[in-house]
């Protein structure tokens, strides 16, 4: 599996629109950072929805007051807490629900 990383993406805007990497790279960072500062503000839930690309969710998850270590057999307490969660888009999802070739399906 291809990891990318937050310079890379960086790159594809700054060649996406004719500026220098150092120019886009704290665009880039800012965006990344203002979602990060969004999502953990939640009390407890909240909702981001970018149009075209999909929505990003913190959701609050119910305590299990009987949950088992699968380790020692020894039931446990999990409290609430919360977790992020992420839907594509329409045009996301239809590019994702696309056919692979067998070319690519090798790689």
């Amino acid at each position: 599996m291809r990891t990318v990383t937050k310079k890379e993406v960086a790159k594809r805007v700054a060649r996406m629109m004719g500026q220098k990497i150092y120019v886009t790279e704290g665009f880039v960072n800012a965006v990344f950072t203002a979602l990060r500062e969004i999502l953990s503000e939640a009390d407890p839930e909240i909702r981001i929805e970018i149009r075209d690309f999909g929505v990003f969710e913190v959701k609050e998850t119910k305590a299990k007051p009987k949950a088992r270590n699968p380790r020692t057999g020894e039931i446990i307490y999990v409290p609430a807490r919360r977790k992020t969660h992420f839907k594509p888009g329409k045009l996301l999802k239809d590019i994702l629900k696309e056919p692979l070739n067998k070319e690519e399906s090798k790689k």
